[in-house]
């Protein structure tokens, strides 16, 4: 191998920092996530209760779906602010969906209708985001702030700022009470997504893709990568998760619920930051995120059970965005 062929081969100065850090970071979070397992545990006995690990076991699987959502349209270097109320959004339409059918159908009927309208209005706002930011390239952070309000408006229009009741009992059954090999099935949907999404992002074009149009839009274009193309499906494909997240999230709570997303855009921004994901774009992964929404879910768990205040919670999660943030901009420095 002559000089030019083994310089051309070797990766370059950057790009052995980028997987020296990437390295670190699969070391360090799960060292994170049990240290900090450990101190609450010590802080209170109570967090090694078996009812206790399954709560945080079935928090992490909702989380995950939402942070995953994130994860995907920040590795394009994006943003997705509507998260939260998208997801109120679709759990009250999806309720109302079947409480309309009411006894007019069977069950089955009943809940792939609410499933389908739920994940169809999940699509419509990703659909909206998409073409917004990739087609007519307007920043992120303000078509979906546009996007928070309106979602906010339509869940709160259409409920009338109430719970909607009606879902047939099939439906908690299938995303909620149910088991399969004696798992809860909100564990065992997120173990599929998860498996999924990491197939998407790394073994198929749309995946390299976004990683690409995430690290450098331009070369990606000069590259011949449809990039307006791939941001929308990134949208599109966010927003569906979401649904999936809030349908779920519905089945657990019994009931449509205008308010539902709550800090859901808060903590699934600091679960992918957690998890590795760069606001800088062209970065994160499935299995990262899951680290990353198992570590915000224990931090949570603890922080409840040691009876620190809900505001105080907020504040802590906002610090951890910020950080995650900061230590991100100083890696690229590095880099």
């Amino acid at each position: 191998m002559t000089d030019r062929e083994a310089s051309m081969s070797a990766p370059s100065p950057a790009a052995l920092t980028t997987r020296i850090h990437f390295s670190l970071h699969q070391l360090v979070l799960p060292a994170g996530v049990v240290m900090l397992f450990a101190g609450f545990a010590l802080a209170d006995p109570r967090v090694m209760a078996p009812a206790n690990l399954i709560n945080i076991l079935q928090q992490t699987s909702f989380l995950f779906l939402f942070a995953m959502a994130q994860t995907i349209v920040i590795i394009g270097k994006g943003f997705d602010l509507s998260l939260g109320p998208t997801a109120s959004m679709v759990s009250v339409g999806s309720a109302l969906a079947m409480a309309a059918l009411g006894s007019g159908a069977s069950e089955g009927v009943i809940v792939l209708a609410g499933l389908a309208a739920g994940s169809g209005l999940g699509a419509l706002v990703g659909a909206f985001n998409g073409i917004v930011v990739g087609f007519l390239r307007v920043t992120p952070f303000v078509v979906t702030l546009g996007s928070f309000n309106i979602a906010t408006g339509i869940a709160t229009t259409l409920s009338g700022g109430h719970p909607v009741q009606g879902m047939p009992e099939l439906f908690f059954r299938l995303l909620s009470t149910g088991t399969v090999l004696g798992l809860p099935a909100p564990v065992v949907i997120a173990i599929a997504l998860g498996l999924v999404i990491h197939f998407l992002l790394r073994r198929t074009v749309f995946g390299r893709g976004l990683y690409l149009i995430g690290a450098n839009a331009r070369a990606a274009e000069v590259a011949g990568i449809p990039v307006r193309l791939i941001l929308m499906s990134a949208y599109i494909l966010s927003s569906v998760l979401t649904a999936l997240g809030a349908m779920i999230l519905t089945a657990r709570t019994g009931s449509g619920e205008p308010n539902i997303g709550g800090t859901l855009s808060l903590q699934s921004a600091a679960a992918a930051i957690v998890g590795g994901a760069s606001f800088a774009g062209g970065s994160g992964s499935a299995g990262t995120t899951l680290l990353g929404s198992l570590f915000i879910i224990v931090l949570s768990n603890g922080m409840n059970l040691v009876q620190i205040s809900g505001y105080v919670q907020m504040i802590v999660l906002g610090v951890i965005v910020i950080a995650g943030v900061l230590l991100d901009r100083l890696r690229a420095q590095q880099s």
